[in-house]
């Protein structure tokens, strides 16, 4: 699933060549990928309007229309947006078409489990998803008080904290070992354990490899594109996420794989403690 990095970076990408522009039409493959406003229409609400801005909230991309109206788009595991300055080629994931002005901005989804959702603007971070989303690790409001805060309220290890999205919006398994790894913390480590040091020093190593990542334009191993339809690089920075067995780069120990959370999860026990 894409990370707060990589729908950043699909933001950034995206915005160069379709600010501004009219939704001249648009056309529905699949109507299960997009959701409306209760008895209205999909296409007639974004037909003819101008992209004003884009935006993001945590691993949802949000594309604000002239009408007072915006687009979630909620890529889940396999989900793509990708721009064509000429006709794209529509293959059987392709599920919604938008005909720009300037031309064509396709969804396609493989999995089928990402979904386009319009919206009132206004209303937007009433949506039930949003509303719950914790605090974004970017935001300059955002500090290591903010980040202890938020730890407090959850019980358990400490990479089920970062992975809920009630608690920091955007994190996924790839940021959190690679944030964890950093600033030297288990992913099993209870929350309660950690001393205000180590909060420090995990708000450090979360913006660090958060920018870094976004720097990389993001982490693809199979599905991740960027709007101009490149991969990222990221991957080829990771410390320890997807490199079970192999040797830690900083003390050259063999990294351990566990399940956490529910989740595959790769340290180093030698620089993890």
């Amino acid at each position: 699933m894409p990370e707060l990095p990589e729908v950043e970076s699909i933001k950034r990408t995206l915005a160069k060549n379709v600010l501004g522009k009219r939704i001249a039409d648009a056309k529905v493959i699949w109507p299960s990928a997009v959701i409306s406003v209760p008895g209205k229409n999909f296409i007639e609400l974004i037909k003819n309007r101008t992209i004003e801005d884009l935006g993001r909230r945590g691993k949802y991309l949000l594309l604000h229309l002239d009408n007072n109206y915006s687009l979630i788009v909620h890529f889940r595991m396999t989900g793509r947006l990708i721009y064509y300055k000429e006709k794209g080629a529509v293959d059987k994931h392709t599920h919604v078409v938008f005909y720009l002005e300037q031309g064509e901005l396709h969804y396609s989804d493989i999995r089928k489990f990402g979904r386009i959702q319009v919206v009132s603007t206004p209303n937007i971070h009433a949506v039930p998803f949003l509303a719950k989303l914790g605090p974004e690790p970017l935001d300059e409001t955002f500090n290591f008080i903010v980040l202890g805060q938020q730890l407090a309220k959850k019980r358990g290890n400490i990479k089920a904290a970062l992975l809920d999205q009630t608690v920091l919006a955007g994190l996924g398994n790839i940021y959190t070992d690679e944030a964890l790894f950093k600033a030297g913390i288990l992913p099993q480590r209870n929350v309660e354990s950690l001393k205000v040091s180590e909060i420090i020093l995990l708000y450090d190593s979360i913006c660090e490899v958060l920018k870094e990542g976004i720097k990389a334009g993001g982490t693809s191993f199979r599905d991740y594109r960027d709007a101009d339809g490149n991969k990222g690089l990221f991957q080829e920075s990771l410390m320890v996420y997807g490199r079970a067995g192999q040797d830690c780069k900083i003390c050259g120990q063999k990294l351990s794989k566990v399940k956490v959370a529910g989740r595959t999860t790769v340290y180093c026990p030698g620089c993890q403690k």
